[in-house]
């Protein structure tokens, strides 16, 4: 027969410091007197957010029970989020949700900043002893682990978690996904796998899967990686790191509108996520579906209203988006986008009113808000001004130099694009994302909707060309070429198909064609995607002409 385990002599409250987080007066006191109860000493007792995380950065914390609504401000969520961005809490640290509410989309929001536990009101002491207790106890038995962790010393964190195995079997669980982790930091891909197929010999769990399909990712086995993502959201669909996951292992297969899909996804079942509504922006805008990058700009927006990733750069990023969707709308439809857009510049400078440039930032929007709506005048005004203060500026940011290029080729100035362009690509030539940025913008230096347009004609010039049909992929090349007239790309494929009617036909007029597309194309800068291409090309059609 087992003899009852000895009661720890010790008081384990007595040896930690409380925060308890909550607006009602009554409940802040009733806490404070059942934790004295279990014998807690040290208990801090504020109202809201802002003293909290202020004693936060000034005090070490052992235990943080924080109710998640609070009145006006931040909640619960945003006061984790905070503590956890800002690295305010150790590993040691305890944060209990405590709240009366248990709706999904307050426990899914809460669960992506990973709380220890939640605890629902109405709590007695025997609850609150027999829960915190528990998670006390396993604290003080891995403090030496956590310590080492917040230590950056993740070496002796592996070995303390080794030789923790045998003698603390009983947290087996969260010393082989701590291990898992751990290698993973390290580098050690193959010790990581091997926790992980460990654990899932003897038990599918949610997990050591994930952490799995993470390592398939870094050694760059997309497709096994995304098959072992999608079977692990069909088990458990509302495990939201895998959906974040499988949408990085889509992107790196170059699928980039499935991966928006399953971010869409996410989104439904954990709305209140920001930096995952600003990834679903950004993947939305890449794919064009200006729309729906809007929808998600908005709720990123309403999200960081109170959130520690707040960011004008959002604010920004819904009136380009705005702007985008009011060009070539109808007179209608384009003037309400465009007062939106406006109204979001008006609000981003004024809650970012420090920055030094957020006046400039919206300038540069503005002018192409007023192009949108026919107001020329307003528009040349504000460039007036935009390009005064730009030129009394050092070191312009990339993005910021590139969304000029881009209100200047809207406002038909596309000399004075160009050139900033080259400039930028003279300063950023070691940078491959910013070259492809400015590619991009020589590609297609109009709005979404005629790039829409361009891009459907393009596949349809391909899909004609394949099945033989080279009149027709002359005609769809053609067409989109009036809307981008110096896309790379589109004149290459169109001299292609001009080649191929030659070896048809004999037509000298074809090569004469040929040699104008190609002519338009000769300052193209060897870094360009296409250059390979274009030299190519340029010595068949010498070869034809001879």
């Amino acid at each position: 027969m087992n003899s009852p385990e000895p009661r720890d002599p010790v008081n384990p409250f007595g040896k930690l410091t409380f925060l308890v987080v909550d607006d009602f007066e009554n409940f802040r006191l009733s806490m404070r007197q059942m934790l004295r109860s279990c014998g807690a000493d040290r208990i801090e007792l504020v109202a809201h957010a802002t003293p909290a995380i202020q004693y936060c950065t000034y005090n070490h914390v052992d235990v943080v029970l924080c109710d998640y609504n609070l009145g006006e401000g931040k909640n619960g969520q945003h006061i984790l989020e905070e503590l956890r961005h800002r690295k305010l809490l150790k590993r040691s640290s305890l944060f209990l949700m405590v709240t009366a509410e248990t709706s999904k989309e307050m426990v899914m929001g809460a669960r992506e900043y990973q709380p220890d536990a939640y605890l629902t009101k109405p709590i007695n002491r025997a609850m609150l002893e027999q829960r915190l207790g528990s998670l006390i106890k396993q604290r003080n038995a891995l403090h030496p682990i956590t310590r080492q962790i917040d230590r950056e010393n993740y070496p002796e964190a592996i070995s303390l978690c080794l030789h923790a195995l045998t003698r603390q079997p009983r947290y087996k669980t969260w010393l082989m996904k701590t291990l898992g982790e751990l290698y993973f930091m390290v580098g050690d891909l193959a010790h990581a796998q091997k926790i992980y197929d460990d654990v899932l010999h003897q038990r599918e769990l949610s997990w050591a899967r994930l952490g799995s399909c993470k390592i398939l990712l870094a050694n760059r086995h997309f497709d096994q990686a995304v098959q072992g993502l999608e079977a692990l959201i069909v088990r458990h669909p509302d495990y939201m790191e895998a959906y974040d996951l499988l949408a990085e292992g889509l992107e790196n297969q170059g699928r980039s509108v499935q991966a928006q899909q399953i971010l869409q996804k996410a989104a439904v079942h954990s709305p209140n996520a920001l930096l995952r509504q600003k990834h679903l922006a950004e993947l939305a805008g890449t794919n064009q579906d200006i729309e729906t990058a809007s929808d998600a700009w908005r709720q990123t927006i309403a999200l960081g209203t109170h959130s520690i990733h707040d960011s004008a750069e959002h604010y920004l990023s819904l009136a380009q988006s705005l702007s985008d969707l009011s060009e070539g709308a109808g007179e209608e439809t384009a003037t309400e986008y465009s007062t939106e857009a406006f109204s979001v510049l008006n609000r981003m400078e004024k809650r970012f009113s420090e920055d030094p440039v957020i006046g400039l930032k919206s300038g540069i929007v503005q002018c192409r808000l007023f192009v949108a709506q026919g107001h020329h005048r307003e528009a040349e005004g504000v460039l007036s001004t935009v390009s005064s203060e730009l030129e009394g500026l050092e070191n312009i940011p990339a993005d910021l130099s590139l969304d000029f290029a881009k209100t200047l080729f809207r406002m038909g100035k596309s000399d004075k694009a160009k050139h900033l362009l080259a400039e930028l690509a003279a300063r950023h030539e070691n940078d491959p994302d910013v070259l492809q940025k400015i590619e991009n913008l020589l590609d297609e230096p109009v709005g979404f909707r005629q790039k829409i347009e361009a891009r459907g004609l393009n596949r349809d010039g391909i899909k004609a060309f394949e099945a033989g049909d080279l009149d027709a992929a002359v005609e769809a090349f053609n067409s989109a070429l009036e809307i981008v007239p110096d896309h790379a790309a589109l004149n290459l494929n169109l001299v292609q198909v001009l080649m191929k009617q030659y070896d048809l036909t004999r037509a000298s007029v074809l090569l004469e064609t040929c040699r104008q597309r190609l002519h338009r194309l000769s300052s193209l800068p060897v870094q360009h995607r296409q250059h390979r291409r274009y030299l190519a090309l340029t010595r068949k059609l010498k070869g034809l002409a001879a």
